[in-house]
């Protein structure tokens, strides 16, 4: 399993616009195939700062999503509200 955390920091006037196009997005990139969790985090000290924590099944599923038509659409509208350059991790959840 991949997971795959997103910070973006946002203008202050842009959050309800995010959070609008989140709603209408989140189903189908939680549809997407190889994506099987997907959650918007919000930071408790800065309103402005939120994650995207999903679960992938494997990296290739969520490097297909990367190239497809759904994230580049998104991702565009997205980073035109950032108020800083968003920051990411693919990380694999180590079993003891």
């Amino acid at each position: 399993m991949i997971i795959r955390v997103v910070k973006m920091h946002f203008r202050e006037e842009a959050v309800e616009t995010f959070l609008t196009l989140f709603e209408r997005v989140h189903p189908l990139i939680a549809m997407f195939p190889g994506c099987t969790h997907l959650e918007l985090w919000r930071d408790k000290t800065n309103p402005n700062i939120f994650f995207t924590y999903s679960h992938w099944d494997k990296e290739e599923s969520l490097e297909k999503y990367r190239k497809s038509f759904l994230f580049k659409s998104t991702w565009a509208k997205t980073k035109a509200l950032f108020a800083e350059n968003a920051e990411a991790w693919t990380l694999e959840k180590r079993d003891y």
